[in-house]
């Protein structure tokens, strides 16, 4: 037993990997803060120096001039409604290939739908900005919704597939004995089952979503619309750029994100872990 306990060198190289990955994603996110609590004189002196004093009016000049409380409602109304559609959507695409796997077109369905997920978005950009132009749907909500949603229900068909492959066929041949619809079957006995894939759906859509930047980029043109991401390239010009705001604006915006994310952790593990065992 106490052999166990024992630091071996493949262990202590392994601890030092662990530390130096670590390292590589809390520094970035450490200079962050120093950048957004310094001053520019402080910055231009030193960008590792800490600062003699916590400048707080980067933090509220960036909420002004980024428009953060406006940004931030669109990228809630964005995230909310594109969030639901996706689960929508991939739950009833995800139950039809789980159900009638068996027959050809499905499977055939499904091979589009894990092509449709190598195709590079810079491919889609010129057709969907031209496809967006004609319905009259750039610059809006609805717009950003139905692109971003749509670029993300195959990942949430795959994932949703596995689930529906575990729920025994058996609970819906009952329901139809007892004179039950697909649509009833598939709303009070398939999609309660269901609750794993959705939380983890939700949770990565929300995730992605919340970060989107190249669809708000091209369809989210005018500043009464502009999600977070996008809005933040307020402070960077042509012949300036004032990145102690910039980084400010970055911090406002990340809380509500990291919270969710510490908050859903446990559930995406679990979700993930799951679906990979009964997929």
């Amino acid at each position: 037993m106490m052999g166990r306990g024992k630091m071996t060198p493949l262990k202590l190289i392994c601890n030092l990997l662990i530390y130096a990955l670590a390292a590589v994603f809390i520094i970035p996110f450490l200079m962050s803060i120093l950048m957004a609590v310094k001053s520019k004189e402080e910055t231009a002196e030193s960008v590792f120096a800490l600062p003699k004093a916590i400048c707080f009016e980067n933090f509220s000049q960036a909420i002004e001039e980024a428009k953060i409380l406006q940004s931030f409602s669109n990228s809630i109304i964005i995230t909310l409604f594109t969030v639901l559609l996706i689960i929508v959507c991939a739950s009833l695409g995800a139950y039809g290939i789980g159900r009638y796997y068996h027959k050809k077109s499905m499977r055939i369905y499904e091979m589009l739908l894990m092509a449709s997920m190598m195709i590079p978005f810079q491919t889609l950009m010129i057709p969907l900005y031209r496809m967006l132009r004609t319905l009259s749907l750039l610059n809006t909500h609805v717009g950003a919704i139905i692109v971003i949603a749509a670029l993300n229900i195959p990942f949430s068909i795959m994932l949703y597939t596995g689930f529906v492959r575990s729920i025994p066929i058996e609970l819906e041949e009952a329901a139809q004995m007892e004179g039950y619809g697909m649509f009833r079957i598939f709303m009070n006995i398939v999609f309660p089952l269901l609750k794993p894939a959705t939380v983890t759906v939700a949770t990565l859509m929300t995730l992605w979503t919340w970060n989107e930047f190249n669809v708000s980029l091209i369809v989210l043109q005018s500043d009464s619309v502009k999600t977070i991401p996008i809005q933040q390239y307020v402070f960077f010009g042509q012949y300036s750029s004032n990145y102690n705001q910039a980084f400010a604006a970055a911090l406002i915006t990340m809380i509500p994100i990291i919270l969710f994310f510490l908050f859903a952790q446990k559930h995406i593990e679990e979700g993930l872990i799951e679906g990979a065992v009964k997929g």
